[in-house]
């Protein structure tokens, strides 16, 4: 749980409309009341302070099952881009690293099979050509495993000739370059430079094997909708992918939690997903007065660069900026996993099984939102999604 100094009284304190964050944590309830999902945690937060926050339902932690609430942790899946995605930025803002340099003058390992021209900037933009690059869950935890499979990818398509979502591969690459720029642990890196900082120090890569009795469990829900749903709804059916039910339930075990894989691994509490976003909102000044993130390369950060690049299933334009999602404004920001009344500037990055995780400078409001059940309907749970960070996104006082 936050430090109680990073906890405001009341809603109000922080800017909140009470009333406002009542029917938002109302709608966050509801899954959970109806039985589809086992639990939730939710927070929202403004001027650097958590407003309100809550868990509902009950989840099984450490082999028993118990009410989840505040401390209880969640993987919060791809939520994690935005967390490593920050942590490029320090480097950017430090002068260690270009977006324009290219990963394998980096990391050597890297530069196989046609690999040796992806930069950086591509690695986080997912244009690498390799979102499917093979890499099994025990392996986790061996570097030496690691910079063998860096050896042995292959590009699945010619480097940035599109947009294709990199689940897991890219970001393994940004840990290792972390690595090898900073001398640390990328999950080192993340909790003295990042989370220790912003005093959210649960807001953890690798959680350590003490703490797995407080992580709620994942599970499957509902039911799947088959072609033919997908066909009277006018919409394709989604490809195969890396993320499937057997490599869910593998986030359930001791190796995973402990490797905090940096495309999807981070385990916390919305709590501290909606104050991380209030840092990179305020970005504070610490150590000696300076800020965590360079200001300039903050707001450079943010900047959309991907052009015409477009989602490859819905061929809406993917606005990604370094290694998060910005909202836009021509009208699917809820295709990008934020609300119908977010701002344009919105940024932030979503998570398998509906993480949220953003923040507005328009408002000031950040939110959080976990949950231990992994729906198997994509359509419901992404309409919870645009529901919750809907309602979230006009509760400014």
């Amino acid at each position: 749980m936050p430090a109680a100094n990073q906890i405001a009284d009341n809603p109000r304190e922080a800017g909140l409309d009470p009333a406002k964050v009542a029917e938002l944590f109302r709608r966050a309830e509801r899954e959970v009341a109806e039985g589809l999902l086992p639990s939730c945690q939710i927070a929202i937060a403004r001027n650097g302070k958590i407003g309100a926050m809550k868990a509902f339902g009950r989840a099984h932690q450490g082999g028993a099952d118990k009410p989840a609430d505040d401390d209880t942790l969640y993987c919060i899946f791809s939520c994690t881009k935005a967390i490593i995605s920050s942590a490029i930025w320090i480097l950017i803002g430090e002068g260690k690293l270009d977006p324009s340099e290219r990963a394998a003058a980096i990391v050597p390992e890297f530069g196989t099979n046609g690999k040796e021209v992806i930069t950086v900037e591509q690695l986080l933009l997912h244009t690498g050509g390799f979102p499917n690059a093979p890499y099994p869950q025990p392996e986790w935890n061996s570097r030496e495993k690691r910079l063998e499979r860096f050896k042995s990818w292959r590009l699945e398509f010619p480097v940035g000739q599109r947009f294709v979502y990199h689940p897991t591969s890219g970001f393994w690459v940004l840990g290792e370059i972390i690595e090898r720029r900073t001398g640390k642990d990328f999950r080192e890196f993340v909790a003295e430079r990042i989370a220790g900082p912003l005093g959210i120090p649960e807001l953890r890569l690798g959680l350590p094997r003490a703490e797995h009795a407080r992580v709620a469990d994942l599970a499957w829900v509902g039911e799947a909708l088959t072609p033919e749903d997908f066909k009277k709804m006018g919409l394709p059916v989604p490809p195969e992918t890396e993320v499937t039910e057997a490599a869910i339930l593998g986030f359930n075990t001791p190796v995973v939690r402990e490797s905090g894989v940096p495309g999807g691994g981070a385990i916390t509490t919305a709590a501290d997903i909606a104050l991380f976003y209030q840092g990179l909102l305020h970005n504070p000044a610490v150590n000696g007065g300076r800020p965590i993130w360079k200001p300039e390369t903050l707001q450079e950060a943010r900047r959309v660069r991907s052009g015409d690049y477009f989602d490859p299933i819905f061929k809406y334009k993917c606005n990604r900026a370094l290694g998060v999602v910005i909202a836009g404004d021509d009208g699917f920001a809820n295709y990008r996993g934020f609300g119908k009344t977010n701002s344009p500037l919105t940024f932030g990055h979503g998570g398998a099984g509906g993480q949220i995780g953003w923040g507005d400078p328009a408002t000031g409001i950040s939110l959080g939102y976990c949950t231990n059940g992994f729906d198997r309907n994509d359509i419901r749970q992404g309409r919870r999604g645009v529901a919750l960070s809907s309602l979230a996104a006009v509760c400014a006082a």
